[in-house]
């Protein structure tokens, strides 16, 4: 198959890595072309064009509140993709007019002007599954993120708590992702300071539009780093993995977590009752209180000199099952369209 990617964002994130790993999963069999903003490839830590194989093409449009619509269709007609797969809201809207069937990965949730002409939407949860609604005249299937497990490096876990100046016996909190309002980082700080929990330290790496206003009212036992690209060191150096979101449609860091074997405490958003059957808790959105008692439980597990490392179920979020899943998807999408038009 010929299959087009289409992102226009700039910063790298669970959006991203998603599109990025299937296109590159893709073009071990398939003919990959990724069409994004040029300032995906600028010179700076988060941005994400980097991270495609070289197999997969890149086309830059350009800003794409200028481009839209028009501007891909006349490169779909020149390159002739059978299938063109949208990421976010910018890319949906471009599918408009595409010569090819048109297909949307739902990583927030479905909207009517984003979707309701696409040929196909891949819901990554159940939930999101459910929100699509009676009258949508496309396919639809549900197939899951994926994560494959990653080793970190050599005396990760000691470098990084000594640069973040966290000492060995402490136990160390944390969380990755975009510092956003939706990510709910100063729920977590609250949460946090309301458990008082000795010898704990919080470190929230990442970066994002809150990250000021969080910095300002965190107490010094929070380490905020920034942005980084070895998210698999700093989960061998935490303890424990928080996420303290207010909205998570499915999380792929939860599967991250997982994989490294952390105890899991996060609040009750789509993503983590999806997949927390094996979490430490499950706390209501929004409600640092329940979230600082949380905590305090897990903090005195440890202090009781349980083992606080976790055997998770994530057998089947393989990339290669789902990535067939969704070439299957494709070619549903493709042989539809393909009807509708003969008739």
């Amino acid at each position: 198959m010929r299959i087009a990617h289409l992102l226009f964002t700039k910063r790298f994130a669970g959006s991203e890595r998603y599109a990025i790993e299937l296109a590159n999963a893709q073009a071990e069999h398939h003919e990959v072309c990724f069409l994004l903003n040029p300032a995906a490839a600028e010179d700076r830590p988060d941005a994400w064009a980097g991270r495609l194989d070289p197999r997969v093409q890149q086309v830059r449009l350009g800003l794409p509140w200028l481009m839209p619509a028009t501007r891909a269709a006349r490169w779909a007609r020149a390159w002739r993709p059978d299938v063109c797969h949208a990421h976010l809201s910018y890319a949906c809207k471009a599918l408009s007019g595409m010569p090819a069937a048109g297909v949307a990965t739902l990583h927030i949730a479905y909207k009517a002007r984003q979707h309701a002409h696409l040929d196909g939407l891949i819901a990554i949860t159940p939930q999101q599954l459910a929100q699509i609604p009676a009258d949508y005249a496309g396919r639809v299937a549900q197939i899951s993120n994926w994560s494959e497990p990653r080793t970190p490096a050599a005396g990760a876990r000691e470098r990084l708590r000594a640069a973040w100046g966290v000492a060995p016996q402490d136990l160390l909190i944390g969380t990755l992702g975009r510092g956003e309002y939706s990510k709910g980082w100063d729920l977590l700080v609250e949460a946090f300071m309301r458990a008082r929990l000795p010898d704990a330290r919080l470190v929230l790496v990442g970066e994002g539009p809150e990250w000021n206003a969080v910095r300002v009212r965190a107490p010094a036992e929070v380490v905020m780093p920034g942005f980084t690209n070895e998210p698999e060191n700093c989960l061998a150096a935490f303890d424990v993995f928080v996420s303290a979101a207010r909205s998570e449609p499915f999380g792929l860091v939860f599967l991250e977590a997982m994989h490294a074997g952390l105890p899991i405490v996060a609040t009750a958003t789509e993503g983590a009752t999806y997949l927390g059957g094996s979490f430490e808790a499950l706390t209501p959105c929004g409600d640092a209180a329940e979230l600082a008692v949380a905590l305090a439980r897990v903090s005195e597990s440890r202090s009781k000199g349980e083992d606080l490392r976790r055997l998770h179920p994530v057998e089947r979020f393989g990339r290669a099952a789902r990535a067939a899943e969704i070439e299957d998807f494709y070619r549903d999408c493709i042989a539809a369209r393909r009807r509708r038009s003969i008739v």
